[in-house]
This record gives C-alpha cells, structure tokens and sequence, in this order.
C-alpha cells in the first residue's frame, strides 16, 4: 500500500505530467467512484463498465500532457474524456453485442446495484433540482444517456443552435451553484 499523499490540482497535474505513479494511484482513488458513477449511468452493466473505467484511465495517463489548465480544471477534462469513452463504447459493435445477450440474471443484480447508486447520487439530484426542468432534460441527454447535440435537438424538436445554447448556460449556472 502506497502512503496517503494530498496534492494540489496544479502538483498533482506537474506529478502525472512526469509520469510519478504514486500521483496516479492518488488521481485514481480520489477520482475513479466519480468517473464510474458517469460511466454506469450510460452503460449499465458492472463488468463493462469496469472497463470502460480501466480505458478512461489509461487514456488519461497516456494523454496528461495534453491537459490545459487555462481551459479548465482537471476533473472535468476527465469527466469529459469518460463520456466521450463511454459514448464511443456504446456505439460500437462490441456494445451491441453485449447489450443484446444480457440474460434475466444480471438484471436482478443491475436492479439493486441501481438503487445504491440513487443513494449515491442524492446530491447530484438535489443539485440539478436548482435548474428548471427543461435544463435538467437537457443534462440527462447529453451527460447521463450520452445523446449527440445534434440527436436531442431531434428528440425534443428543437433548433441545434438552441440546443448548444441552453446546454452553455445550464454549465454555466452549474459553475455558478458550486462556487
């Protein structure tokens, strides 16, 4: 086991960026039950989402040098490279086969795990309670089920200009509520 260590955002980025491992095991266990929260919202299945969680991660430690502080902080640019994983995965073939052959047993477990996961996620709701409904729809496209801006301005029939708009605001009210 690795000494608990505490870094700020900037040391922990400068760390990862010279490929120091304990920052890595620090990123993961202070980050991964986030990222997996995202990533088990649009795949629903434990097993794969797992993986897809392995994937984000190597992504991430492959890809550090890319990050830019100036552009935002460090989680959300992971929250946004589990996502775009995550949607990638679902859309391709692999995805499709999984989906198709998951039997009546795993669906019990999916059940409970689910509702642990509502516990979880109680903050979350009460956050995204402050927005109006129409934004809250639009949030649950876009991050939790994954749908292309392009597809929810088809789903609720509205223009893909509106659909970019509204989506901008609920992030920046979003900035607003945390602070």
């Amino acid at each position: 086991m690795l000494p608990s260590s505490t870094y700020t955002e900037s040391d922990l980025v400068e760390k990862l960026k010279g490929k120091d491992e304990q920052a890595f095991h620090h990123l993961y266990d202070n980050y991964s039950k986030s990222l997996f929260t995202i990533i088990y919202q649009i795949i629903p299945h434990q097993e794969v989402a797992e993986d897809v969680l392995q994937q984000v991660f190597v992504k991430i430690w492959k890809n550090i040098g890319m990050y830019d502080s100036a552009k935002g902080r460090l989680f959300t640019w992971m929250l946004n490279i589990a996502r775009n994983q995550t949607i990638d995965y679902t859309r391709s073939k692999e995805y499709n086969n999984i989906s198709k052959t998951v039997s009546i047993d795993n669906s019990v477990y999916t059940a409970d795990k689910s509702a642990a996961n509502e516990v979880r996620d109680v903050g979350l709701k009460k956050l995204l309670e402050k927005l109006p409904a129409e934004h809250r729809k639009l949030l649950e496209l876009s991050y939790f089920l994954g749908y292309t801006q392009e597809e929810i301005s088809k789903i609720l029939e509205i223009p893909l200009g509106t659909v970019k708009t509204r989506l901008r605001t609920i992030i920046i009210q979003l900035r607003k509520i945390l602070g």
